[in-house]
């Protein structure tokens, strides 16, 4: 199949969106497909409002048509509703091409923290861009409902997976986190405001709290928990050894739609505690044993209150966080994404029959 993913998120930026096409990109490829990608290294770039390490391409309408013009893809794939995404669904609409698309971000929830204008607002803009895909690609079942009870769809399943050769129980353990009071208490992921970082460090709780990423509200954290380890943005291996030397593994986000760290913090034998929200629901269940084929013993705790939640969690044993992160492989989340463009290229009929 000749496949374009095109995408306002791509390196060097470094979260679960870049991770999640990359790793997919190249299995694809692996799989004899040609796949080409169209972000914003091709392009002059700013630096998004509020958030300097995102860069956006600058005008890309015209440069996308004629990349597409001339790769001549039977299919785009859209993963991002930026500046490139919604130029690739302009050509795709005026060349009569299919795409598809994918929810990875809470547009509107993450506009709404940022402007104070109310999420509601932005809704429809969601709707209208997603409204001529063939299919909308979503990591969760609860995603799937909520964009249908908002008029967006048809949906079909994407999930996530880890790398299990890196995100494994076995291992070194991150030395600075080695030598802290226990227990010790990890969040790993973007430093912004959406992320609700605060819920975590506000609490008053035992033990030593420590935070792995970068972003645009890094410094100010910094300023206000002069307590907390913050280790800036970790990868491979470092990364992995951060989660091992994890007592609990804290995800305070109201606002993700999956949470890739999420289960690469269970891979690694880390138990999870979190709100009963979309992402850790859809991974760890409503009682903390999974989704499918629960667990005999619980691997997390949800609840909305995170302070129960964590001391719930460091309860827990780590085997069976480890046995709940293994079950997320990336073949079968490609095995899904393939089936997802392979039913948008045979049409409606096939679509509605699948």
């Amino acid at each position: 199949m000749n496949l374009v993913i095109a995408t306002d998120a791509w390196f060097p930026q470094v979260n679960g969106v870049v991770r999640s096409l990359s790793t997919t990109l190249g299995l694809l490829r692996a799989r004899g497909h040609y796949v080409e990608v169209i972000a914003p290294d091709r392009f002059l770039t700013m630096p998004m409002p509020g958030y300097a390490s995102i860069r956006l391409a600058m005008a890309p309408r015209f440069g996308v048509r004629r990349m597409l013009d001339s790769l001549r893809p039977e299919l785009v794939h859209i993963a991002t509703e930026g500046p490139i995404g919604w130029a690739a669904r302009g050509w795709c609409l005026s060349r009569g091409v299919p795409f598809t698309s994918a929810f990875h971000t809470r547009f509107p929830e993450y506009a709404a923290v940022r402007t104070g204008i109310s999420a509601e607002r932005f809704w429809p803009i969601m709707r209208r861009f997603h409204a001529p895909s063939s299919a909308v690609l979503v990591s969760t079942r609860s995603l799937a409902d909520e964009l249908g009870a908002r008029g967006i769809g048809p949906t079909m399943p994407w999930s996530r997976g880890i790398d299990d050769s890196l995100f494994r129980p076995e291992g070194p353990r991150h030395p600075a986190m080695t030598a802290l009071p226990g227990p010790v208490l990890l969040n790993v992921g973007r430093v912004a405001t959406e992320k609700n970082l605060g819920a975590f460090l506000d609490l008053d709780v035992p033990g030593s709290k420590v935070v792995v990423g970068d972003g645009p509200a890094l410094a100010a954290l910094r300023r206000k928990y002069p307590h907390v380890l913050f280790l800036g943005p970790l990868s491979g291996e470092a990364l992995a050894s951060a989660y091992r030397a994890a007592d609990c593994f804290v995800f305070p986000s109201r606002t993700d739609t999956f949470g890739l760290v999420v289960i690469e913090a269970l891979a690694c034998g880390v138990p999870v505690a979190g709100y009963p929200v979309t992402g850790p629901i859809d991974i760890l269940g409503a009682e903390g044993r999974g989704v499918e084929e629960p667990l005999p013993q619980a691997a997390g705790v949800l609840d909305e209150s995170l302070a129960y939640a964590i001391d719930g969690a460091l309860s827990l044993d780590r085997g069976a966080a480890a046995s709940l992160g293994m079950r997320y492989s990336w073949e079968r989340a490609t095995d899904q994404f393939e089936h997802a463009i392979t039913v948008a290229l045979a049409g409606p009929a096939d679509r509605i029959a699948a």
